[in-house]
């Protein structure tokens, strides 16, 4: 780390900057043409402490074209749309399948309040489908290293990603702290 920027370093930071360079920018040029490895911040703080305040530089006049970045760059954003897959388009409404309801006819709920649900109790919604109608949970003995017992885990776990088969357990865990 350097604490002290030689009088050249300082020089061009000043001419940079009075050529409306950003402070990132003119910390990669003082590194291309010095061999240095001042970042960002490094170029504030000396500004700073030059006396150059930010609000009295003009706006872009001009810019340094960074090379070393802009292949990178290139190729990145090449990657990018080679990787994005089309997205296919929504059917109308009108042809949406309507929305399932997930209900085990194997387990009978305990229909347990939010109150009354201990330890290990299943937290397996029931309910509040309707307005005013009251959420009970299913409140058998969960299945270990789940919220669910386990007709309740495999039947939230589908198909989809292990974000979208997680998001359901992480809503129920919202619901079961309020």
């Amino acid at each position: 780390m350097q604490i002290n920027w030689p009088p050249e370093h300082c020089d061009a930071l000043r001419e940079y900057l009075a050529k409306g360079m950003s402070f990132a920018e003119a910390a990669d040029a003082i590194n291309a043409k010095y061999a240095t490895a001042y970042s960002r911040n490094a170029a504030i703080g000396r500004a700073k402490r030059m006396g150059l305040a930010a609000l009295d530089r003009p706006k872009r006049l001009s810019r340094v074209p960074r090379q070393l970045h802009a292949t990178q760059l290139r190729k990145n954003a090449e990657r990018a749309v080679e990787a994005k897959p089309e997205p296919e388009p929504e059917p109308p409404i009108s042809e949406r399948p309507e929305r399932v309801k997930l209900r085990c006819v194997q387990i009978m709920p305990r229909h347990l309040s939010v109150i009354d649900l201990e330890t290990g109790d299943c937290r397996y919604p029931y309910g509040g489908d309707a307005e005013d109608e009251p959420i009970t949970f299913c409140g058998h003995p969960q299945r270990e290293g789940s919220s669910y017992c386990l007709g309740h885990f495999h039947l939230t776990r589908g198909p989809g990603t292990a974000s979208e088969r997680g998001a359901i357990p992480v809503a129920l865990r919202l619901v079961a702290a309020a």
